[in-house]
């Protein structure tokens, strides 16, 4: 990922509090059938595997509602998972419909930038 520091006011701004083009995507495209490639409108490109994304799953499946832990298992995601299709919701998230059957949760695209800043 190339992304460089945002800064406001001599300031670090913390991907959380970005607006406008830090959270807007230029081009969503998937490559082969486990890749996503964002490439956002400050012209930061992220990348991210079909592993990674499902692991980091944001549904109430995934993580528990009333504490905010993780209940899905990392190990329990296989290497070997794909995007079986991806659909954008609104103009503000990502939804992904995994090859393990799962395809409930919601990736917003601020949540995606802040998973490509890892």
């Amino acid at each position: 990922m190339d992304c460089p520091l945002k800064y406001y006011r001599g300031e670090m701004i913390e991907a959380t509090e970005r607006r406008g083009p830090a959270i807007e995507p230029r081009e969503i495209k998937q490559e082969g059938e486990s890749g996503l490639q964002i490439t956002w409108a400050d012209d930061c490109v992220c990348t991210y595997t079909a592993a990674e994304l499902r692991r980091a799953c944001p549904c109430a499946q995934c993580v528990n509602e009333w504490t905010g832990q993780r209940v899905i298992k990392p190990e329990a995601v296989s290497e070997e998972l794909t995007i079986a299709d991806v659909h954008i919701v609104g103009r503000y998230a990502l939804n992904f419909r995994w090859s393990d059957g799962h395809e409930t949760g919601i990736y917003s695209f601020r949540y995606l930038r802040e998973l490509g800043e890892r």
